[in-house]
């Protein structure tokens, strides 16, 4: 049985040189942001941040010749920018990226979207009014593992998804101190919206009939936030199951195993480092090869969707809406950790993250 190809590779831009694009917010995680511009040829002639040493740093390392501002809503008077992408915290990010649309400008918003899904209804709407793209950073939709699974699933290989299993165990301890630890539930929201992202995708065009969700402590736990953490999503026809085990692991190691109604895909390596898959259908069996890196695949992929949106004027893959699904399933799952019981997706319209 021969490798079956899967389209999963990020794709650049068509045009890069049409596209201005501006970063507000210049914090760590910017510099992926920044590579992948770079990547593609395509130039970012403003950076803004409330520290304008910060701002400054990333000019001179990444963009020497763009300008650096403190206040964001000078950087949206420009009239060259075309796209803004938002780095910024989710607290302040709605009324960000409310302006930069007022502003006539194109988004790409960091994750999580919004607390409150009411508030990214209305701004998936100021969009769509405006004639305006607004994507989001759902960046782990291109490690090379959830791009060709989304893509075998896409291109039917595996025929009706049954069950969706992703379980991990590493040590995320490293942000012990930092500002992640005060988070609610750490892992449920800020680490795990990319897998509830990537079951509202595998389940595409179904609907959630509920989640139900569990954290706990680890034993002598010194960290504020709960570490470990499950959850189970029902489709009624169908199930996704995550288990998250964060707390000082010795062996890391990340599982996701796919089971349709024409055949399975299945892998297992060292987290975020998966190099191939495997795929058996009543064909037999073949490993699939896998190329790229999460970091910095998954940023290129999502700022090469949104400016290929951009380009062939279309709704992006990783569009407002469509994220709100994702929301919805992680919403759900941390009203069930605090409840004890299954919340159906939506019925939570705001998360406390």
């Amino acid at each position: 049985m021969r490798p079956s190809k899967l389209d999963y590779l990020p794709r650049g831009p068509r045009y890069p040189k049409r596209h201005k694009l501006a970063l507000v917010g210049c914090g760590g995680i910017s510099q992926y942001h920044l590579t992948a511009a770079k990547s593609f040829g395509v130039e970012v002639v403003a950076l803004a941040d409330v520290n304008r040493a910060a701002a400054e740093s990333r000019r001179d390392e990444f963009f020497p010749k763009a300008d650096v501002y403190t206040d964001p809503r000078e950087l949206l008077a420009r009239k060259d920018v075309t796209v803004v992408e938002f780095a910024t915290h989710t607290a302040i990010r709605p009324g960000q990226v409310q302006d930069a649309l007022k502003a006539g400008k194109h988004v790409l918003s960091q994750k999580p979207f919004v607390a409150d899904l009411t508030e990214g209804k209305r701004l998936a709407a100021l969009a769509k009014r405006r004639g305006l793209k607004l994507a989001v950073n759902q960046n782990g939709r291109w490690a090379p593992q959830f791009s060709a699974l989304l893509a075998a699933v896409r291109q039917g290989l595996l025929g009706d998804i049954q069950t969706l299993d992703m379980s991990l165990a590493w040590d995320h301890t490293w942000c012990r101190g930092s500002k992640f630890e005060e988070l609610h539930h750490l892992i449920l929201s800020d680490f795990a919206i990319h897998w509830f992202d990537i079951v509202a995708n595998v389940f595409a065009g179904r609907t959630a009939r509920s989640v139900f969700a569990n954290t706990a402590y680890a034993p002598n736990q010194d960290m504020k936030p709960p570490m470990l953490a499950n959850a189970v999503v029902n489709y009624g026809d169908g199930l996704a199951t995550l288990g998250f085990s964060a707390y000082q692991s010795f062996a890391p190691q990340e599982y996701l195993c796919c089971v349709g109604s024409k055949g399975t895909l299945r892998g297992a390596a060292n987290v975020c480092n998966l190099t191939e898959l495997e795929l058996t259908t009543k064909r037999g069996t073949v490993k699939i090869p896998l190329q790229g890196k999460w970091f910095p695949d998954g940023f290129r992929g999502t700022l090469g969707e949104l400016l290929r949106s951009i380009e062939e004027d279309r709704e992006p893959s990783i569009g407002a809406t469509n994220n709100l699904t994702s929301l919805a399933l992680c919403f759900a799952a941390l009203a069930s950790a605090d409840t004890g019981q299954p919340v159906k997706p939506g019925q939570a319209k705001t998360a406390r993250l």
